[in-house]
């Protein structure tokens, strides 16, 4: 099997070094392994779908007391 690097990965997906990492991290990438310090990617991983919250409904509301 034929792994790429988190750079080469970052290239190949168009999104940032550090966001894969945090995929990694999560697990969210099938087959990533960590190797030491750095992780290896199966080079046919499918790029997972971005389930960060874009609605901006996650901000909770802090009751001011006055």
């Amino acid at each position: 099997m034929e792994y790429l690097s988190i750079k080469q990965t970052s290239e190949k997906w168009g999104i940032s070094v550090r966001r894969i990492q945090v995929l990694c991290s999560e697990n969210r990438i099938p087959g990533a392994t960590k190797i030491g310090s750095y992780w290896a990617i199966p080079a046919d991983a499918e790029k997972p779908n971005d389930e960060r919250i874009k609605s901006g409904r996650y901000i909770k509301t802090q009751k001011r007391e006055e």
